[in-house]
C-alpha cells in the first residue's frame, strides 16, 4: 500500500510540475506548483520523514507560493508568450541546454554512493535532532545566509507592494 500511495505521489508531482512549466497562464503555473508540493509533502510522509513533510507544507506551501502568487498578481500578467515565438535561435539554445543539464544531473545522481553515518546509529525515526545539530554547529553559515535571504525577499516584496507616493 506504501508503493502504491508513493508512485501515485511521485506521478501526480510530475504531471503538474510539467503542467506548472507548459501551461500559459501563470495562475495556472502557481496552482500547479500547490500540487506539485503537496505530493512531495505526501512522498516526504510516507518515507517517514513527518517533519520535512510539515516543513514542506508550511514553509514551501504556505510561504513561498504564497509570495509567488501575489507577484504574479501584482505584475498583472494574463498569459506567457510562447517560447521560442519570433528567436528560433534561443528556443534551440534553451533546449540543448536543457537536455545537457538533465543528462548531467542523471550521471551524478547514478555516481552517488550512499554516505556512512548519514544515519546517527540509535537515533530514532522522525526526531529532528540530528537535523538540527547539523544546521546550527556545521551548517551554521549556510543557515543564517538563508535567514539573511529570506529577510531580503520581504524587503523586496515590501518595495514591490508599496505605493509610489511613500
Amino acid at each position: 500500500m506504501v508503493t502504491y500511495v508513493f508512485l501515485v505521489a511521485a506521478a501526480v508531482a510530475i504531471v503538474f510540475a510539467l503542467l506548472a512549466i507548459v501551461h500559459r497562464s501563470p495562475i495556472v503555473n502557481v496552482l500547479s506548483l500547490l500540487v506539485v508540493f503537496f505530493a512531495l509533502a505526501a512522498i516526504y510522509a510516507v518515507l517517514g520523514m513527518d517533519f520535512l513533510a510539515a516543513m514542506q507544507l508550511i514553509v514551501y506551501a504556505g510561504a513561498v507560493l504564497v509570495l509567488f502568487l501575489f507577484v504574479v498578481m501584482l505584475l498583472n500578467i494574463k498569459k506567457v508568450e510562447r517560447l521560442g515565438s519570433g528567436r528560433p535561435l534561443q528556443a534551440v539554445l534553451g533546449a540543448v541546454t536543457a537536455i545537457a543539464i538533465a543528462v548531467a544531473t542523471v550521471l551524478a545522481i547514478l555516481r552517488l554512493t550512499p554516505v556512512e553515518g548519514a544515519v546517527l546509529p540509535g537515533s530514532a525515526k522522525g526526531t529532528v535532532y540530528p537535523l538540527g545539530h547539523a544546521l546550527l554547529t556545521t551548517h551554521t553559515f549556510a543557515f543564517e545566509l538563508i535567514s539573511v535571504l529570506l529577510v531580503a525577499s520581504l524587503v523586496g516584496a515590501y518595495m514591490l507592494a508599496r505605493k509610489e507616493d511613500q
